[in-house]
């Protein structure tokens, strides 16, 4: 009895709601562009051992990072996902937000306004059309694209890369570079991995000259990442599966590494933590679902740069796991109080 007490205790004391997770922040923080230069973002540091905070530029990186260390990214890149087109019958406008080839031409997409495309409705582009198949209980639609034309090719010709929905205006060619990281080789993402955004060539370069070890792996980010948490316990929120990479030489640099790893970015931090067991990262190919929350122990990564997250996602409960909720609120506050600039475009953290 004296067990189950202490159990139950346990399970009670460590459940923890959504709302510890918000805050209210301003809209002007938000940024809608990015820096001239990549390196150009604000930086904040944040020490989990005294709960110190630094404020610095990212450029400044490289001052935290040893010989020996790690520098682990994701090579993802993002495909311009988002097309414009009409129904064939009645001309009406559609969004189609393409998310991934579920097999030989069949999509799984996100379609606007969903109520009005039945199955069978065929949806024109400039180039292309796609016929749609099913609605799927997860708010998704099969859609098949149809007339030989290559789909990877007819998204390059007609799509758009598609920007987050609290970036308020439309595309422009300007994101086409800058809303890639410099070292994105594998399309298949529908989102950048925004915290490689701030890393230059030049940037990069110096660290690899410091002695640091950078390493790729990869993580197709979906938009599962950024699906809103609707449980108020949030341990029942389930996570969307997206398709990793790590190949067996990148497994065993980190596994024979004699410093820190440092993780670029919440999808790195996912796709190496799901192939590391009892403390030793192996290779593989497979889809993730691994949700990260409080009280989860980190495997493998030793240290995080992130940029500043949304309210109530998974992605600032992560955060809060690898640093602690009452140090990440802190650090938010702070960033606000000093009118750092939030999200894709916006600055970066580093936790260490």
């Amino acid at each position: 009895m004296t067990n189950l007490r202490f159990t139950l205790y346990a399970l009670l004391f460590i459940t923890m709601y959504l709302s510890q997770f918000d805050y209210k922040l301003p809209k002007e923080l938000i940024a809608q562009y990015p820096p001239k230069r990549r390196e150009d973002a604000r930086l904040m540091v944040v020490h989990r051992d005294d709960k110190s905070i630094e404020h610095r530029m990212f450029s400044d990186i490289q001052e935290y990072i040893n010989p020996g260390d790690i520098l682990l990214l994701n090579e993802t890149k993002v495909v311009k996902a988002r097309m414009l087109g009409k129904k064939e019958d009645t001309g009406g406008k559609i969004e189609v937000f393409f998310i991934r080839e579920v097999e030989n031409n069949v999509f799984e997409a996100f379609v606007r306004p969903r109520k009005r495309v039945r199955p069978d409705i065929r949806v024109l582009f400039n180039k292309g059309s796609a016929r749609v198949l099913k609605h799927l209980e997860n708010g998704h639609t099969l859609l098949e694209v149809e007339g030989g034309i290559n789909p990877q090719k007819m998204l390059e010709l007609c799509g758009e890369i598609p920007l987050p929905p609290y970036i308020k205006r439309s595309p422009v060619d300007l994101d086409e570079v800058s809303y890639q990281t410099i070292y994105a080789r594998v399309p298949g993402a529908v989102a950048a991995p925004t915290a490689g955004l701030h890393l230059s060539s030049k940037l990069l370069e110096d660290i690899e000259k410091k002695g640091v070890v950078v390493l790729k792996i990869l993580l197709h980010t979906g938009p599962g990442t950024f699906k809103p948490i609707k449980t108020e316990r949030i341990e029942e929120h389930k996570m969307e599966d997206e398709y990793y990479e790590v190949r067996e030489d990148v497994a065993r640099k980190i596994n024979n590494r004699c410093g820190r790893l440092f993780a670029v970015g919440t999808t790195t931090v996912r796709a190496i933590e799901t192939v590391t067991k009892n403390g030793r990262v192996f290779s593989g190919t497979d889809r993730t679902d691994l949700y990260i929350y409080p009280p989860y122990k980190f495997k493998v990564v030793d240290c995080l740069v992130t940029n500043f997250h949304l309210p109530k996602t998974s992605l600032l409960i992560m955060v809060s796991a690898f640093a602690g909720r009452e140090l990440i609120m802190k650090a938010y506050n702070e960033a606000m109080r000093k009118r750092y600039r939030f999200y894709s475009y916006g600055d970066a953290m580093l936790i260490i």
